[in-house]
């Protein structure tokens, strides 16, 4: 579910934060980036892990702060496909079920991804499984606030920022971080398989 991401970035350290420790200030600032940010075909980032190299500091004319050259690891959330997770039910309506791990909440189970013979009920606003056993069909409600098993099946990363006309070339650059795109994240995620769906179903 988490990954640790391999990152080359030039960090400025504004001229206030001179007086601390290098490596804490460029720390900071790398969080203050980063953390809760989408980084497209990279992930969700949560925190710094380690910083690995980092070259000499240097000023820009017209600029107070110091640019220092570093390369680090990130810790991202970016589960694999057909990774089994465990979270909650946040919402539903007739298209999906979508689901929180308490920090991300973009995973969604369409309709077609949950167990066959489900159906959504207008008036509580959830989706049911009807059950067939020996004696019967039963109906297992999907409750908002459940703990529910899904499987990834895809992941999506979305460019979320305004579109405009701009004359700026197109920027060359290594670096996979881009200041001026914000990205979301979503995963689809499955239950219509044996064992997936409430742990209370399937809890003996």
């Amino acid at each position: 579910m988490f990954v640790l991401a391999l990152v080359k970035q030039t960090v400025r350290v504004p001229s206030e934060k001179f007086n601390r420790d290098i490596d804490q200030a460029i720390s900071e600032e790398l969080n203050l980036k980063f953390a809760n940010k989408v980084v497209l075909d990279v992930g969700l980032c949560i925190a710094l892990w380690d910083i690995i190299k980092r070259g000499e500091s240097f000023i820009l004319p017209g600029d107070g702060g110091n640019h220092t050259k570093v390369e680090f690891r990130y810790v991202v959330f970016r589960p694999f496909m057909e990774q089994i997770l465990v979270g909650r039910i946040k919402n539903c309506d007739k298209e999906s079920v979508q689901v929180s791990l308490g920090f991300f909440d973009e995973i969604f189970i369409s309709s077609e991804n949950l167990q066959k013979n489900s159906r959504f009920d207008e008036t509580e606003h959830l989706w049911i499984w009807e059950y067939q056993t020996e004696d019967g069909k039963h109906d297992l409600f999907m409750d908002t606030g459940e703990e529910i098993r899904f499987k990834v099946v895809a992941e999506y990363f979305i460019d979320t920022t305004p579109s405009g006309p701009s004359n700026e070339a197109p920027d060359s650059s290594l670096d996979p971080i881009k200041d001026n795109k914000r990205m979301s994240y979503r995963i689809n995620a499955s239950i219509n398989e044996s064992g997936l769906g409430l742990l209370s179903w399937w809890a003996s």
